[in-house]
């Protein structure tokens, strides 16, 4: 290449975020800074050199050329309008060793531009073929090297916080936002975090999605994004499509099916391909992070699970209302276990309701199943109630305990199911530990012995966590609030009530199944609770017996 007496200069500035210096309301790096002066420097020593335009890639990686001002260079680079490219040094141009190779050893020279990298006194014009073909490779690859080694960086501090509960991502899904005081935790949004419930809520009650986007737009709520950008957020989505949005089924989805909500962390959902593409791919679900107690909660596990139930269910309205049935997600065939199907009866100006089998009314075999819904309604109501009376008291159960001076230890010394639970799992360690007796008497042998203990301790294991969820059930039972899903104020409502209605029915129903001879099964949920408080008002009632008998 021969030298011209007149060069019409780009002068390429380029920094990192990760190596970066920014906020402070700074609208550019000081690195950024530092490059113009020092290469404006460069030109002013140079009289045949003349700056042509200035290109800045502030906050972009060397990683690759996917760079909006690299671009437009190379652009005037091929139009002819710039001849020579001066940067600080070969790591502000790129740190992709094979590409930056192939620019400057290739492309330049074919489009007869000279390249100048300062402080590694490097120039395409002078060097000769040892800096050209073994000096120039080595400084690219050790620059490459160097990218690689900081993404791996990253990469490994980002998943130690995510493993640790702490949040890494850039913005917060809606309903959240980040706290002002550690920027990798998360509190409630209060005004988002109501509409998210609000949206559980319609969900639970049998509205579909488009329903709930319709209810939303008609509210005026703000979609996330458009929420976002409102709060002042720097947010783009791949699902904008330009001008104001508005809520979808698709939006309405994403918000149900995430278990941010539910109090769970989850993070790590995709992964870059390498540290040279932004391109991030999908991992598998078994792979994402998730960590439980890491933020407050918007929605309860119960309600979070049931709104994931009612995901493979159609919840059309009922006629001419916004939402389904009251019993959508919860009647089956007791046979089949298909979803019960809907159907109204119309003659002479009066209406009943009853259930078929679906299975039976798309004609794949079963039969009717048929079932009134005011008799499904009464028998419902009826199970519920008798159930909750129970458990309604439970206060003056614990006072008889608390009076006696009767604690935890001795209730579930008390319990049946404990009790049994107890012998079960000592008759499996009884038969784990003859079985190294049967190997040494040559009764066994070593292949059996592995498997029948493989066997042993697995059901032994199975039966503690039986044992903990029992005892879980009774500790429950004693604390001042009741928690875990079962809440008393929602218990006194219900007996309040003297109909079924939705929110009855999601609140303590698991599941309804429905057999021919109108016969029903009714699943609910708080088992263990309920059968703890019968337990308990035995066992007082024994206690007190006892007393009375002056028997100890």
């Amino acid at each position: 290449m021969k030298a011209k007496e007149h060069y019409n200069v780009a002068m390429y500035l380029r920094l990192s975020k990760d190596d970066g210096d920014f906020g402070g309301g700074k609208t550019e790096s000081d690195s950024i800074g530092s490059q113009r002066d020092l290469i404006r420097s460069y030109i002013r020593s140079h009289k045949e050199m003349e700056l042509f335009d200035i290109y800045s890639d502030d906050g972009y990686s060397g990683a690759n050329f996917d760079r909006p001002q690299f671009k437009r260079m190379m652009k005037d680079v091929e139009e002819g309008n710039v001849d020579c490219i001066i940067v600080k040094d070969l790591s502000r141009f790129g740190r992709d060793y094979i590409e930056a190779g192939r620019l400057i050893q290739k492309t330049f020279p074919a489009f007869c531009v000279r390249f100048i990298a300062i402080t590694d006194n490097f120039d395409s014009l002078t060097a000769d073929h040892n800096e050209t073909s073994l000096v120039l490779p080595i400084k690219n690859f050790v620059n490459d090297s160097y990218c690689r080694d900081i993404s791996q960086k990253v990469k490994s501090q980002k998943k130690m916080k995510r493993e640790k509960g702490e949040y890494v991502g850039a913005f917060v899904v809606y309903g959240y936002r980040k706290d002002p005081k550690n920027k990798n935790r998360i509190i409630r949004d209060d005004y988002a975090a109501e509409v998210v419930k609000q949206i559980f809520a319609w969900r639970i009650q049998g509205m579909s999605m488009p329903t709930i986007a319709k209810k939303l737009d008609e509210r005026g709520i703000l979609p996330p994004m458009e929420y976002k950008k409102c709060r002042g957020e720097n947010f783009s989505t791949g699902f904008s499509k330009g001008g104001k949005m508005s809520w979808s089924a698709v939006a309405v989805r994403r918000i149900l099916v995430n278990e941010m909500y539910a109090g769970i962390m989850v993070q790590g959902k995709t992964e870059t391909i390498n540290y040279k593409e932004k391109k991030a791919a999908a991992r598998p679900k078994e792979e994402w992070v998730r960590v439980s107690g890491t933020h407050e909660a918007i929605i309860s596990k119960e309600d979070f699970e049931f709104v994931q139930k009612l995901a493979f269910i159609d919840c059309k309205p009922s006629g001419k209302g916004e939402k389904g049935h009251i019993f959508t997600g919860l009647l089956y065939c007791g046979d089949c276990g298909g979803l019960m199907f809907r159907r109204v009866n119309r003659y002479k100006g009066k209406e009943s309701v009853s259930f078929i089998c679906g299975s039976y009314n798309k004609r794949q075999g079963c039969t009717r199943h048929t079932t009134k819904e005011e008799d499904l309604k009464a028998v419902v109501l009826d199970a519920i109630q008798s159930q909750v009376r129970l458990f309604l008291d439970r206060e003056t159960v614990l006072n008889r305990l608390n009076q006696m001076e009767i604690g935890f230890d001795e209730v579930v010394r008390f319990d049946k199911e404990i009790k049994r639970l107890y012998e079960e799992q000592e008759k499996y360690g009884s038969l784990r530990s003859a079985l190294y007796e049967d190997l040494k008497r040559g009764i066994l042998t070593e292949e059996d012995f592995k498997n029948f203990k493989e066997i042993y301790e697995g059901r032994y294991q199975e039966i503690q966590k039986s044992i903990e969820k029992q005892e879980q059930a009774v500790k429950d039972l004693f604390k001042s609030k009741v928690e875990s899903g079962a809440r008393l104020e929602r218990f006194k409502e219900v007996m309040a009530v003297t109909e079924c209605s939705r929110e009855v029915l999601v609140a303590f129903v698991e599941r309804i199944d429905i057999y021919e001879g109108n016969r029903m099964e009714i699943t609910l949920k708080h088992k263990e609770l309920f059968q703890k408080a019968a337990m308990l008002e035995e066992y007082v009632c024994d206690r007190m017996s006892r007393k009375e008998r002056g028997v100890r």
